[in-house]
């Protein structure tokens, strides 16, 4: 789960890398907060498509299902 103080920081970061530029170390921590936010993000996504229902044709309720990778 990301924090607000998170998301407060990925948000000044990028405002910083726009305006001057990030050290390296700030750029680091950029890429660890951005995937900690997609992956919670992913995360919430399945959990919210996991209790997915609908209702067929024939009036019958369904849980959503995941295609198949192929």
């Amino acid at each position: 789960m990301v924090t607000q103080e998170q998301i407060n920081r990925i948000n000044e970061l990028s405002k910083k890398s726009k305006a001057e530029g990030l050290t390296e170390e700030e750029k680091v921590e950029q890429q660890k907060l951005r995937r900690l936010y997609i992956d919670s993000f992913k995360e919430s996504l399945v959990s919210q498509l996991e209790n997915t229902y609908y209702i067929d044709d024939t009036g019958h309720k369904k849980k959503a299902t995941r295609k198949p990778k192929k």
